[in-house]
């Protein structure tokens, strides 16, 4: 094609040097997000020696979700799961949607006072509840803090 009069040279695209090109800066911006997550894991880790020194470690303050998670009247068993469902703390726009995505149907919403123990609209307790299993289809009952 180069014989032709007046034409221009055809032209060559450098493959190998485009791709070597994007390997590079992949490379590049890996290594600085390794280096970024190294650093601030270290800080984080030198933070945690200083404070502690030789205090005793204290436990974390207990809030509402774990007192009701604890005696498991927020928790529904799904059989052959291992894991309980929570339901501690949530709304009910979030328990229905927890509830569809798990394959169960919403029974009655009740509403009982928490007095201020819980947050108004937050599911209290639910029933069935642990260690009771449910399987796939069945009705739970939630009970909403009224405030």
């Amino acid at each position: 094609m180069n014989e032709f009069a007046n034409s221009a040279d055809a032209p060559s695209v450098d493959t190998v040097g485009i791709v070597r090109k994007t390997r590079r800066r992949r490379v590049t911006a890996i290594a600085g997000l390794a280096a970024a997550l190294i650093v601030a894991g270290g800080g984080t880790a030198l933070a945690t020696a200083v404070t502690s020194g030789s205090h005793a470690v204290k436990p974390a303050a207990a809030t509402t979700a774990t007192t009701a998670a604890g005696n498991d009247a927020t928790n529904v068993l799904l059989k052959d799961s291992k894991f309980p469902l929570e339901f501690a703390g949530l709304d009910l726009d979030f328990a229905k949607q927890l509830l569809l995505k798990s394959r169960l149907k919403l029974g009655t919403v009740s509403k009982v006072d928490c007095g201020k123990d819980g947050k108004p609209g937050s599911v209290h307790a639910v029933d069935p509840h642990s260690p009771k299993t449910v399987s796939i289809g069945a009705t739970i009952n939630l009970t909403l803090c009224a405030g």
